[in-house]
């Protein structure tokens, strides 16, 4: 899944995967181990099932994504809001 993961960011590649209850459509923007000791997405979540009905920024733990797909769809920027260096990673494989 890690090359999948640094493949979609590479290239701005919309994620879809099923995660706690439902498909979800994200902008994966950070990939690393959390400070839990997770390996972990940080991603803008824009289309799907969500638990609160809320779209927005997210952390996923990889181990409780399935149905892992690389969409073709693009996204153009990254967020404006989005901060480098993500206070929760431990560490950091890739990042926009």
């Amino acid at each position: 899944m890690q090359d999948k993961i640094i493949h979609a960011l590479t290239n701005k590649f919309l994620i879809q995967y099923h995660y706690d209850g439902g498909i979800r459509i994200v902008e994966p923007h950070c990939y690393g181990i959390t400070i839990a000791g997770h390996e972990a997405l940080r991603a803008f979540q824009i289309e799907g099932y969500s638990s609160t009905g809320r779209m927005g920024w997210k952390m996923f733990v990889c181990s409780k994504m399935d149905s892992f797909i690389v969409l073709e769809r693009t996204f153009l920027e990254v967020r404006s809001d989005y901060k480098k260096g993500d206070k929760g990673m431990h560490t950091i494989h890739f990042e926009l």
